[in-house]
């Protein structure tokens, strides 16, 4: 397969992971996203990122109670867990699986297509579920329930491992080879984690967010704590 273009960036992280590959080196942990069945917990699909992102963005939409309602009693509450977001580029590239020298030109033929397919599928419903609520819909059905997608978890670590939904999702397609199939994107990721609000507590997911929550609380424990004196007064007056 001929590629058009070059990577200096993609270059360098594959340098990288192979240095990283030396012996006495440690392993290097991926992110990436998994599959689970709702209610048995099975795991439907593990999706790894090929390169882990440069930077991950998290906001906190704090849920509180009263505010500019004026309620003063109300001030301090806190209605649950705040709404927490989290956006991410993550690097898709052929280079590495055409230097392996291992991949027949059947297999390198699509390019990055089946990458990019099996993060796409996540935020489609399956042609048999489309397909079969169509043929509740022409034998008169009156109402069909939305189709239930998997439980989507990011995990970025084992103090992350989190259910989420994607609300944003895009792709940039930067280079080709000659017959158009794509060797070279960037995939922007935005999802909303999911807590015990959403899913409830006997949810699958609302047990992983609980889980979640525990590991941030066990983890400020371990936080030093400060001193009034480093901030520069002797005690709450």
């Amino acid at each position: 397969m001929q590629i058009q273009g070059s990577n200096e960036n993609n270059v360098h992280k594959q340098e990288t992971q192979t240095m990283s590959t030396f012996p006495g080196s440690p392993r290097l942990l991926k992110g990436g996203i998994v599959l689970i069945d709702p209610v048995t917990g099975a795991v439907q699909r593990i999706i790894t990122l090929q390169y882990n992102p440069d930077t991950l963005t998290r906001s906190l939409q704090i849920k509180g109670v009263g505010g500019e309602s004026g309620d003063r009693s109300e001030a301090l509450r806190l209605k649950g867990p705040p709404a927490e977001t989290i956006k991410l580029d993550a690097e898709i590239d052929l280079i590495d699986q055409i230097s392996q020298a291992v991949l027949d030109e059947t297999t390198t033929t699509p390019g990055i297509h089946p990458q990019l397919a099996a993060l796409e599928t996540i935020v489609y419903p399956l042609s048999s579920q489309l397909q079969a609520n169509n043929s509740l819909a022409s034998a008169g059905t009156l109402e069909i329930a939305p189709m239930e997608a998997p439980l989507t978890l990011f995990i970025f670590g084992k103090a992350r491992i989190l259910p989420v939904r994607l609300t944003e999702f895009s792709i940039t397609e930067e280079a080709f080879d000659v017959a158009l199939n794509p060797i070279r994107a960037k995939v922007s990721l935005g999802m909303r984690v999911l807590n015990v609000d959403d899913l409830g507590f006997n949810h699958k997911g609302g047990s992983l967010f609980m889980r979640y929550l525990q590991e941030k609380e066990q983890l400020a424990k371990s936080s030093a704590g400060g001193s009034f004196g480093a901030l520069g007064i002797g005690g709450i007056p």
